[in-house]
């Protein structure tokens, strides 16, 4: 007798299996069972963080509520309106770092992201992807480490596993696949270096995000 997708009933009693249909030891299945009640409430609490993100003027009170879901963020950094999250305890924001709008962090893998650096509106930063060769279509997860004095340009998308060294320049529109190296200025699908940043003696502050972004 099915009693659910994944638990049957027989006569040995309660068979769990996952969703491929391979049966599962009771073990397993507790486990996936309190992964599934963690994922729900994690989908809650970015439910919530969500909302205000996009809905909350106030800095301030965005800013409380991002350190409150987990998300570290350092002294004088600003995330502007409708950022989103996945996993916030993974993302970490160094000094003076400006992040705009509408930008998507993951953070199932560490994120790690630098000081002084200026991300533009609309980019995705992903730390976990699915493996297209695995027969389960699993996912595989690497952090991205973003360094000082960087720049990312609007629209841009960084995958897992990359590196963007210091003082390097991400291009609008550029899909980074692999390592950049410091003061590279790189940019297209898949991203390649295009150019290289003349001054290397970065020492400039952002400084203040506008009020109500």
């Amino acid at each position: 007798m099915l009693y659910s997708e994944n638990i049957k009933i027989n006569k040995k009693g309660l068979v769990f299996t996952d969703k491929h249909g391979r049966k599962l030891s009771p073990n397993e299945a507790v486990g996936k069972i309190l992964n599934r009640f963690y994922n729900w409430w994690l989908d809650f609490k970015l439910y919530l963080l969500h909302g205000i993100s996009l809905h909350m003027p106030l800095w301030s009170v965005r800013k409380m509520a991002f350190i409150l879901a987990g998300v570290k963020i350092g002294k004088g950094s600003t995330v502007h309106m409708g950022a989103k999250f996945f996993d916030p305890k993974g993302v970490s924001i160094g000094e003076d770092s400006i992040i705009g709008a509408n930008c998507f962090m993951d953070g199932r893998e560490k994120l790690n992201i630098g000081n002084h650096v200026d991300i533009a509106s609309d980019v995705m930063i992903y730390n976990s992807e699915h493996d297209l060769n695995n027969p389960d279509f699993n996912a595989v997860s690497d952090m991205v480490i973003i360094e000082d004095y960087v720049f990312i340009g609007p629209r841009a998308i960084i995958l897992p596993g990359v590196n963007i060294k210091r003082g390097a320049v991400v291009a609008a529109g550029a899909v980074v696949t692999k390592d950049v190296a410091a003061y590279a200025i790189v940019g297209g699908v898949p991203a390649k270096t295009i150019g290289e940043r003349k001054n290397k003696q970065l020492t400039y502050r952002l400084g203040r995000a506008r009020l109500f972004q």
